[in-house]
């Protein structure tokens, strides 16, 4: 493809399809996020009007950095730190793909006590705890689940067992099929929920909370979350697309990809929203509780409804599906590392991989909260479990945008990149790529300094 393929390049396993690219790049952007968070994003800053934001937002940042990122990966067919090491031999640059690895660890420390919660309210869910829950027994469900000492460290081993076992079995075997297999199911679960949450008399509320659109409420600060959400929600600056990138098909369109990706994304988030939002005001619940909406008054709200029971499986089932589908991404980002740049066997760096994120990670779970163990330890401020999530978020994601969408834009030949995401010439349009090339030169960059600024609190509106 390029004079960057070696042999050993050559033989590096990829998705087998377009189909099986879009599944596992999606199923990436697809997380935790979007069940709930998106949602309550959305109708708290204006509705319709926000989303319409989102939208430019996705185009001139969140588009041009998943092309930058993808491209970096594909042209080289290597790791994180690997692909800045082939593209700029000797610089700096592969401190990159260093921060994007470290993020991912950062991010998958608290990340997968979050998950660990989900889990272990499937099991709750498929054998009946939930049922018949009232107010004060769903809080110390929750804050069992969540705050002792056990449990929430036991559910994080499970889900890191779960997300070893699909990376072990390898690209194709394990991303690939899990993907391919899972966001399907996730997409058919969350439209029952939309169908039985729409027979509900709250329906009418819960999509005008969701869709109206209240321009009145858009100002500077609400601009810069949609600015940051269309970011972070899609995967960026964290190593996760150039990884992926690395293992897309020749043929597949760089262009067409990541804008399949960012509105399905969405799609599923809206679809979630439209199945969690009329059940809040049919019984007249805080639509900004936020997360801990989703574990203290979920099932009991389902509980109280004609087949609650199967439904509340088949909502939490759904939230695990989008959680384990981002973490395979995340963990994926090390194993890649340390496969390719330190010459381990792909079982052994997964092994690794979890064993250091589950080990740091337990730091997060013990202090979720003010109530866990360790939750009196704070460090600038924050608890571990915060302070894995600021570092990440608000500092090494922006920057790590930004310095990517630099390095392509004025670091790299415009000839090279552009017969890269053209395929050689395959694809032809050179309209769509000059109208790119500009934004990522002269728009995304100016947007992720706003961005950085303003989560540093340097930049206030």
């Amino acid at each position: 493809m390029t004079e960057l393929n070696t042999e050993h390049t050559k033989k590096r396993e990829t998705f087998s399809t377009g189909l099986a690219v879009f599944f596992a790049t999606l199923g990436s952007a697809v997380g935790l996020g979007n069940i709930w968070k998106f949602p309550y994003v959305v109708g708290s800053n204006g509705g319709g009007a926000f989303l319409f934001i989102y939208f430019i937002c996705v185009i001139f940042v969140g588009i041009p950095v998943m092309v930058c990122e993808l491209y970096i990966g594909r042209k080289t067919r290597s790791n994180a730190v690997g692909a800045f090491e082939k593209l700029k031999p000797k610089t700096a640059w592969k401190g990159i793909g260093l921060m994007g690895i470290i993020t991912s660890f950062l991010i998958m420390f608290f990340y997968s006590d979050v998950s660990g919660w989900v889990y272990s309210y499937v099991f709750k869910a498929i054998t009946g705890q939930l049922s018949g829950v009232t107010p004060a027994t769903a809080n110390t469900i929750f804050e069992k689940t969540s705050v002792g000492l056990v449990s929430p460290i036991v559910w994080q081993g499970i889900v890191f067992i779960v997300v070893a076992a699909i990376l072990i079995a390898g690209v194709q075997n394990g991303i690939e099929r899990i993907t391919k297999s899972l966001l399907p199911v996730l997409f058919v679960l969350i439209i029952i929920c939309d169908i039985r949450a729409f027979t509900l008399p709250g329906v009418r509320n819960g999509l005008k909370f969701l869709y109206y659109a209240d321009f009145t409420k858009i100002n500077g600060g609400v601009i810069l979350a949609a600015l940051g959400l269309a970011f972070f929600k899609l995967s960026l600056g964290m190593g996760t697309m150039i990884t992926y990138g690395s293992y897309f098909t020749d043929n597949n369109n760089l262009l067409h990809t990541p804008i399949k990706v960012a509105i399905s994304d969405v799609v599923v988030s809206l679809l979630a929203g439209m199945a969690i939002f009329p059940v809040v005001f049919t019984f007249k619940m805080e639509p900004s509780a936020g997360p801990g909406l989703l574990f203290t008054t979920i099932p009991l709200v389902f509980s109280k409804i004609p087949f609650g029971g199967i439904l509340l499986a088949c909502f939490f089932i759904l939230t695990s599906i989008a959680a384990t589908t981002a973490m395979i991404s995340l963990v994926e980002v090390p194993v890649a590392y340390f496969s390719e740049e330190k010459n381990m066997k792909r079982t052994n760096a997964v092994l690794l991989t979890v064993i250091i994120m589950f080990i740091i990670g337990i730091l997060a779970t013990l202090s979720a909260s003010s109530k866990s163990l360790l939750g009196y330890i704070k460090i600038f401020g924050f608890g571990f479990f915060d302070l894995f999530d600021k570092l990440s978020s608000n500092i090494l994601m922006p920057v790590g945008g930004l310095l990517t969408t630099i390095f392509v834009g004025y670091f790299i030949r415009k000839e090279d990149f552009k017969n890269e995401v053209m395929n050689n010439g395959a694809l032809s349009n050179d309209s769509k790529f000059n109208l790119l090339y500009i934004v990522i030169r002269y728009i995304s960059p100016i947007l992720l300094v706003i961005v950085f600024l303003s989560s540093l609190g340097i930049i206030k509106f």
